[in-house]
């Protein structure tokens, strides 16, 4: 009797010891999201938005394998206590390369911002010499109204990076930058058909 109450006892301890060696690894759960938040703060979604996204799926899949063995009575969680790890390794490096990104990014903002300021001077120079005929002052109208589409497009960019978007920043400067050169264009090629000299 006494062997059967402890060879019950004894099995009742293996299951809690085994059941226990399964639990959901929450300690390096929230490590690993603590990482990806540090990444966040650090802009990584903006500066490495690929790179970013793969961690967060690397942590989703990793969560859907612990939820898929919760539901198990004998679930070891060591693989994805070790994958969570590497994730969060992973985080990190895609945090630590933020700054080297920043910083190229800023560079690139800069040099366009220079360029299409060259652009949009030019571009006041040239409307200025444009044939005045009769379809010419409507034509003339419309280019300048781009030309102030597009000086207010580099205003909001320069704005931005300003307060330190460069992304933001190189997006509205590039968009403001292929305005501005095709109507560089659009003006040389008139100014061509009308025979004068720019």
């Amino acid at each position: 009797m006494k062997s059967k109450i402890l060879m019950g006892l004894a099995a009742i301890a293996m299951v809690a010891v085994l059941s226990s060696c399964g639990k959901k690894p929450q300690v390096e759960i929230d490590a690993t999201n603590a990482a990806i938040e540090a990444a966040k703060v650090a802009e990584a979604n903006v500066y490495l938005p690929a790179e970013f996204a793969a961690v967060q799926d690397s942590l989703n899949a990793v969560m859907a394998a612990i939820e898929a063995k919760e539901g198990k009575l004998f679930k070891g969680m060591a693989a994805e206590k070790e994958k969570l790890a590497a994730v969060t390794t992973l985080a990190n490096e895609v945090a630590g390369k933020v700054a080297a990104k920043k910083d190229e990014i800023k560079k690139e903002a800069e040099t366009l911002l220079n360029d299409i300021k060259n652009v949009v001077t030019e571009n006041g120079k040239l409307v200025l010499k444009l044939p005045r005929g009769k379809e010419g002052a409507a034509v003339i109208e419309q280019i300048k109204a781009d030309l102030s589409n597009v000086d207010a497009a580099v205003a909001e960019a320069q704005g931005a990076y300003d307060k330190g978007a460069f992304m933001d920043a190189l997006n509205k400067i590039k968009a403001a930058k292929e305005k501005a050169d095709g109507l560089n264009a659009e003006i040389k090629e008139a100014l061509t058909k009308a025979r004068i000299r720019f």
